[in-house]
């Protein structure tokens, strides 16, 4: 994997738009008594440097000293931050609850309460109109301050109100954080594990799914009970294989956002993450008008400015938006037709890898190997294969082990056979070690130590036996995971029919799309 920058500063100036950098000159001009200060200097030069090097950055600039560059990048990393703040102030509604708030606490500050009780009556509805639960805390935070300590504008009943509102404000909160602290533990299990391996993998899940607060009414629920609600719904039946399950929650969690259009801009993130997770569904169900659909609406949304304008946003759309694209290959056993996404995506991997996360990495380099193995080409499958091999992480245990065994097959399609004898006893030993050993792969396994000591035209009836074993297991969620990494039922195929792998996978969805436009 590239390295990352390391010096926060460069990489900073290398976030910002073209209007941010010109606004940061006026902003840094306008508030200083000399146009020649040295941190528009610092930040031309950091600007130039594709590369951060200290040495080069004061050889070029005399002007620099090294004992005081450390207290000059820390005062330019402020002034940066306050420019773009203040040119985003009215597009993000967090931005302008925390303006208005500081409004409010500087004329509490200054004696003028009423004013300040009039600025966070207005603050409150702001935030209950965005769903802002916690401006709404903060709001009565202050409030209650005030009434407290002054006389003001008090009725009989305000402290009355003020506490009543305030308990509702906290128990929703409670609510909130205990749902999302469920949604974050469910998807750290799925990112350090990948899918539910036995029933003991179900038990510690059922800790965190079986919470009373995910199965209280939903109709009592506001935006972000119902939100994280979901989202552990998905991550549940995702991790255990539920896949009708997964595909109605991931469509409770995108309809949610519909249902509140003003919250996708609020929640981008979210409803992107909704969007792929539905992708997904469809996906796993194999639901190929529905997905395409849902692609479209993805690439749609994409354009919206609020998405264009947002690094984060841009970099999950390029994710989720390729990753939906390299499925849809799978599906139609198209793998050839999408080896021709692959430099895209490389060129995509190199120019965000200072914001993609290691994990969104690894999927692609394993996609990407699935669809050299299934275009017929093991040896450049192999190469992707190596970089998640190689690659020294403690995430996706899944991953790593499905990487090592289509690792292994592919070696295999060579007739790599000296080096499989080696490898078949590292592989084996490491899928244990992970517990990642199902009957399904202890089959795979067996099969592959027999196919040693068979003569060529001996090894059919012993893939027709691997394929009747596993066919088999086609209903035991637990013994099909393999499956889903590795379509060894249709490699299996095209070895017995003697055609390639993509050719039976085409015939299937071909078959399968005539069904539906039959029925």
């Amino acid at each position: 994997m590239p390295n990352r920058n390391t010096d926060p500063l460069h990489q900073l100036i290398h976030s910002l738009e073209r209007a941010e950098k010109r606004n940061f000159k006026l902003y840094i001009t306008r508030n200083s008594a000399s146009g020649n200060l040295k941190v528009v200097q610092l930040f031309d030069a950091l600007d130039k440097m594709s590369h951060y090097d200290e040495a080069q950055l004061l050889k070029k600039n005399p002007a620099f000293q090294k004992q005081q560059l450390s207290n000059l990048k820390a005062h330019l990393y402020q002034e940066i931050l306050a420019s773009v703040r203040l040119l985003q102030q009215n597009e993000n509604i967090d931005l302008q609850l925390n303006e208005q708030l500081d409004f409010a606490r500087i004329l509490y500050n200054k004696g003028l309460n009423i004013q300040s009780l009039k600025v966070l009556d207005r603050v409150k509805e702001l935030a209950k109109a965005n769903n802002q639960v916690t401006y709404i805390q903060q709001v009565l935070f202050l409030e209650k301050k005030i009434e407290a300590l002054y006389i003001t504008r008090s009725m009989q009943d305000r402290a009355a109100k003020l506490c009543k509102e305030s308990d509702e404000t906290n128990l929703r909160l409670s609510n909130i954080s205990t749902l999302s602290n469920l949604s974050l533990l469910l998807y750290e299990w799925y990112i350090r594990h990948g899918h539910a391996r036995n029933e003991s993998d179900k038990k510690a899940l059922a800790v965190y799914f079986n919470h009373p607060l995910l199965h209280e009414n939903e109709q009592e629920k506001g935006f972000y009970e119902k939100l994280y609600a979901y989202q552990c719904y998905c991550w549940y039946a995702f991790i255990t294989q539920d896949f009708l399950m997964y595909y109605r929650y991931c469509s409770k969690w995108t309809e949610l956002f519909k249902a509140e259009p003003k919250m996708m801009e609020i929640e981008t993130a979210h409803y992107i993450k909704g969007m792929h997770n539905l992708l997904g569904a469809h996906f796993d169900l194999r639901n190929y008008r529905k997905f395409n659909e849902t692609v479209k609406e993805l690439e749609a949304f994409m354009e919206m400015p609020f998405v264009q304008n947002n690094m984060n946003h841009t970099v999950q759309c390029f994710t989720y938006l390729y990753t939906a694209k390299l499925n849809r290959h799978f599906m139609e056993g198209s793998f050839t037709r999408g080896l021709q996404l692959i430099p895209e995506i490389e060129e995509k991997l190199e120019a965000y890898e200072d914001y993609l996360d290691r994990h969104r990495t690894l999927v692609f380099y394993y996609k990407v190997a699935s669809l050299y193995f299934g275009s017929g080409d093991p040896a450049s499958s192999i190469d992707y294969l190596n970089k998640i091999i190689n690659l020294k992480v403690d995430l996706r245990s899944d991953l790593q082990c499905y990487a090592r065994l289509l690792h292994l097959i592919a070696h295999y399609e060579l007739g790599n056979n000296d080096y499989l004898k080696y490898l078949l006893k590292s592989v084996y030993r490491f899928m244990g070690k992970m517990q990642h050993l199902s009957a399904a792969e202890e089959a795979i396994f067996k099969f592959l130590k027999q196919s040693f000591h068979s003569l060529p035209n001996q090894t059919k009836p012993l893939f027709e036996q691997l394929l009747a074993t596993l066919k088999d297991m086609a209903d035991d969620k637990m013994e099909t995971r393999a499956f889903m990494y590795l379509d060894v039922i249709s490699w299996l195929e095209s070895k017995i029919q003697r055609k390639p792998v993509q050719t039976i996978i085409r015939q299937k969805f071909l078959s399968a799309k005539k069904r539906l436009s039959d029925a």
